[in-house]
């Protein structure tokens, strides 16, 4: 076929449907995949034989939300095969926003997005957001779930209470108004206030309304320890009474003594798949979380947002209640990290002010030096003011496994891009295609690159992308299914993956062999 930008020859193809790679040819025009074949001819042809061909993975859950505006490179999400990635999530977005919000969530996102320098925080619409990602010209593509905590701050501020019944109507305008401006679906975080502050019937309420569109409800379970199954339930009863499609974020089982619910929270999720609900979930490959530090602390403490929550830190009476609330044993009716990992098992991993720089990378054992661990860390919260991010080693390998094993399941890397951030911000993909594919022979290559480039194509509605199939966009990364591994380790966590060699993105590369080329071609997709 005459008339070709690009032929990658030679390489065999795994189109995202799941089956056998299949020796192609793939010719691009212009941001198109324009012919499948073999001997095709371009102006530019490009050997990658021995490689496989796929379409460009997605990454269904990260953080680049602000830090792309800094760096629109990201090569440390390119590096490893992503060419979309979904912002918005854990219902912490940057959008829509009023006028007086923007002090207090400019610092709560800090310890999860970012702080960029001169950063101008301008827009107030979801539209306005996504105009502003659009003029950042990134590598990458990108697509936007309306945040629950900035919805729901509209309607009720950072108070902690359900909403009544006209406040779940305002509700749903609002999520109505930021579907019909470009999101794809509606993200809540259920361990992050104010999000957390919601109760059933609020869920419900934007259930029914994405369920109108066939948009996801993309949960932060409200428990992924001690409460897990009684958490899942909750969301599966959303499903069953809207009929909206739910996807669980990042799913995982934290703690020790809860590793053993795994074949129960499978069960009820299949069950519910078998009645013909639209369940999925996205993973990252680590046995360790990474969130805000400012997560150890109970909910109540974050009544009335980031403010409020400082000022009970330097309160002697609020602060002993904090202290005993953490301190007191299981299980808890709220995510303990404290409880999950203990203090050797929690690791700093950025403070947003940029203070402190030799504490990264320590434990709170280590870093307090010998005083006591908890103190130490309510303090760093206190003088902080909550911008503090840690790694939480919590979770089980055998866990992990059997989860990337089900075929609702997609990839994420839940990457938080500052400081001395989780290895999965730099190796989650490779280490998916390597340590559970490869090793582990959990699934084929194949059903791999569906997981990691089709599922979440489906589930976001992203109908241009997950496939290598004539008339696509564009998006494909190139790899090496014998070499590609991550080298990112929790020592050193900013090492970029082995074995992929070629990432392409709206028919350019914007990466070779390993390096960023400075092609700019990113889109933001919005649901047609």
């Amino acid at each position: 076929m005459s008339g070709l930008d690009l032929v990658l020859a030679g390489g065999v193809v795994a189109d995202g449907r799941g089956g056998t790679p299949e020796r192609l040819d793939v010719g691009l025009r212009g941001d198109r995949i324009a012919a499948l074949g073999i001997g095709l001819q371009g102006r530019e042809t490009m050997d990658v034989s021995g490689q496989v061909i796929a379409p460009g993975f997605i990454d269904a859950h990260g953080h680049s939300d602000l830090l792309l505006f800094a760096d629109p490179l990201l090569a440390m999400k390119t590096g490893q095969g992503i060419t979309c990635e979904v912002l918005g999530q854990d219902g912490l977005g940057a959008a829509p926003l009023r006028d007086g919000d923007v002090p207090g969530v400019r610092r709560q996102l800090a310890g999860l997005d970012g702080d960029p320098p001169g950063l101008d925080w301008s827009w107030r619409t979801v539209a306005g957001f996504l105009d502003r990602v659009r003029a950042a010209r990134t590598a990458f593509d990108a697509c936007f779930l309306a945040p629950h905590g900035q919805l729901r701050r509209a309607i009720a501020g950072d108070e902690r209470r359900p909403l009544r019944a006209a406040e779940r109507d305002a509700l749903q305008g609002v999520l109505r108004e930021a579907l019909a401006e470009g999101a794809v679906g509606f993200s809540t975080g259920l361990i992050y206030p104010p999000g957390s502050f919601a109760d059933t019937a609020e869920l419900r309420a934007v259930g029914h309304v994405l369920a109108e569109r066939g948009r996801p409800l993309v949960v932060h379970l409200r428990s992924e320890g001690d409460r897990l199954l009684e958490s899942v339930e909750e969301l599966l009863g959303v499903a069953r009474a809207t009929g909206c499609p739910c996807h669980i974020s990042h799913v995982k089982i934290l703690g020790r003594t809860n590793w053993l619910k795994l074949d129960a929270m499978l069960d009820l999720v299949e069950a519910a798949r078998d009645e013909g609900l639209a369940v999925t979930a996205d993973q990252y490959p680590y046995t360790a979380a990474s969130t805000f530090l400012g997560a150890l602390l109970p909910p109540w403490v974050h009544d009335g947002g980031p403010d409020a929550a400082v000022e009970r830190l330097g309160d002697p009476k609020a602060r002993a209640r904090i202290e005993a609330d953490i301190r007191r044993p299981g299980p808890h009716d709220w995510e303990s990290f404290w409880a999950f990992s203990g203090p050797e098992g929690i690791v700093i991993a950025d403070i947003a002010s940029g203070n402190h720089p030799q504490l990264l990378g320590k434990s709170l054992v280590e870093a307090a030096g010998g005083g006591d661990p908890l103190r130490f860390a309510l303090d760093l919260l206190r003088d902080e003011r909550l911008g503090v991010t840690m790694i939480s080693h919590s979770q089980d390998a055998e866990v992990v496994a059997r989860l990337w094993a089900r075929p609702w399941v997609c990839g994420g890397t839940d990457g938080l891009l500052g400081g001395r951030p989780h290895p999965r911000t730099y190796g989650a993909f490779p280490r998916m295609l390597a340590w559970l594919s490869r090793e582990r022979r959990l699934c084929t290559i194949g059903e791999a690159v569906r997981k990691m480039a089709a599922l979440p194509a489906e589930v976001f509605g992203l109908d241009d992308l997950g496939a290598v199939q004539t008339g696509r966009r564009a998006n494909l990364v190139v790899f090496d299914p014998e070499r590609v591994a991550d080298r990112s380790t929790f020592a050193e966590p900013r090492q970029a993956p082995a074995g992929i060699s070629l990432v392409v993105v709206g028919g350019r590369p914007i990466l070779r062999e390993g390096a960023p080329t400075g092609e700019r071609p990113g889109v933001v997709h919005v649901p047609r």
